[in-house]
């Protein structure tokens, strides 16, 4: 998961999506397809929740900017 960014991840995410929509892996395939998306979910959401965090820490300070 090192290599992804959020971008790349969400993209990647898609890819796997449309390839098992399809049909076409094999049940071996479309397993190990699965597995790479569930770690690229929590990978995505961990992001999301990152990026969350530092606009509500931003928001704080700029709030008590305003306040002082």
């Amino acid at each position: 998961m090192d290599t992804y960014n959020f971008d790349t991840a969400l993209l990647r995410l898609k890819e796997i999506t449309e390839s098992l929509e399809s049909g076409e892996p094999d049940l071996e395939m479309s397993m190990k397809l699965y597995e790479e998306g569930v770690h690229l979910v929590a990978f995505c959401n961990k992001s999301l929740e990152n990026a969350k965090q530092k606009v509500i820490e931003l928001s704080e300070i700029a709030g008590g900017e305003e306040n002082e």
